[in-house]
């Protein structure tokens, strides 16, 4: 199933037009931000409403490198990570000090602050953006310009994320922080340090954050505040309840379902958001465990009818076969 959804992904420059590939593109983007936050909300149990300040500083972080350093590939990953890494660690470092309603407000006052920071920076263009972002390169010939060898970097980019993401939630350090949201108490009485792993799901939500920010500067040549704004931290809070939190692909599936819904029904109407919003409170209400937990629910009932069948199937068989012996 894995091996079909990649090979999938790599034929889509060759099955879409441009302008579905466009769309594809933004939804593994997002589903890059949509996991760096699952980390925090699903596997450590931490709901952060200022997620958008580490994807609007790598964004920022990696436009500003590629215009006035270099816009070699790697450069503007590494000054990306750097600074959204950093910047992870000084607002957790005081965020992990708290918890519940009180570090949801501070993770959100922190965005606010650094929104507010980056909207009146005029070397980072102040409220009209950053502009004329160069596409990334490896070498002066070696550029992505086009729309389809940039979707490859990204795709690229993408599936090492979701591994890499896969390999630590097994992890022993992965088990602890799913420990964390289950009952933190019990892993202190263990020994464990709970406010180190919690800084440590932090720092490392917010370099993946930081990640999907760079990614979105090459992709649209454009950094505004608004990226660094609260809404961007809704939505994709949005997009990992819908999707399923706790879960590997169930972010990625709710960054692609509120794409593809944002697309369809803004062409049609300006009450979009309305929309998507009546959409988030059906989900919450009626399937809490989002578009991963509505797939398994159906899939258990369907094996389990099908397992039901089968064993009915074979009972008028095997007493044809007792009446059989009987006789002789």
């Amino acid at each position: 199933m894995q091996i079909c959804f990649i090979i999938f992904l790599c034929f889509v420059p060759f099955l879409f037009s441009n302008f579905y590939v466009s769309v594809i593109t933004e939804i593994l983007i997002l589903g890059i931000f949509a996991l760096s936050l699952n980390i925090l909300l699903g596997y450590t149990g931490l709901v952060s409403l200022g997620h958008a300040a580490f994807f609007g500083v790598g964004a920022y972080m990696a436009g500003l490198a590629a215009k006035h350093i270099s816009n070699h590939l790697f450069v503007t990953l590494l000054v990306a990570l750097v600074a959204s890494v950093f910047v992870a660690f000084v607002i957790g470092y005081f965020c992990t000090r708290v918890s519940g309603f009180y570090f949801l407000m501070l993770t959100l006052a922190f965005s606010q602050l650094i929104y507010s920071a980056f909207h009146q920076w005029r070397f980072a263009g102040a409220s009209n953006g950053l502009t004329g972002i160069p596409k990334p390169a490896l070498t002066p010939t070696i550029v992505f310009s086009h729309s389809i060898s940039l979707y490859f970097l990204i795709l690229t980019i993408f599936l090492i994320v979701v591994y890499s993401v896969r390999i630590f939630i097994q992890s022993p350090t992965g088990h602890v922080l799913i420990g964390i949201r289950e009952n933190e108490t019990r892993m202190k009485a263990m020994g464990y340090n709970t406010r180190f792993y919690s800084l440590l799901s932090f720092v490392l939500a917010g370099g993946l954050g930081g990640l999907a920010g760079c990614l979105y500067s090459y992709f649209n040549g454009f950094v505004s505040p608004n990226e660094l704004y609260w809404t961007m931290s809704g939505q994709v809070l949005i997009m990992v309840l819908v999707g399923g939190a706790g879960t590997i692909i169930g972010p990625v599936l709710g960054a692609a379902f509120i794409v593809f819904l944002e697309t369809i029904i803004s062409s049609y109407t300006e009450l979009w958001m309305l929309i998507i919003g009546i959409v988030f409170i059906l989900f919450v209400v009626f399937a809490p465990k989002g578009i991963v937990g509505l797939a398994n629910q159906f899939l258990a009932k369907f094996f389990a009818k099908k397992i039901n069948e089968e064993s009915i199937d074979r009972v008028p068989v095997n007493i044809e076969n007792q009446e059989k012996a009987a006789n002789q």
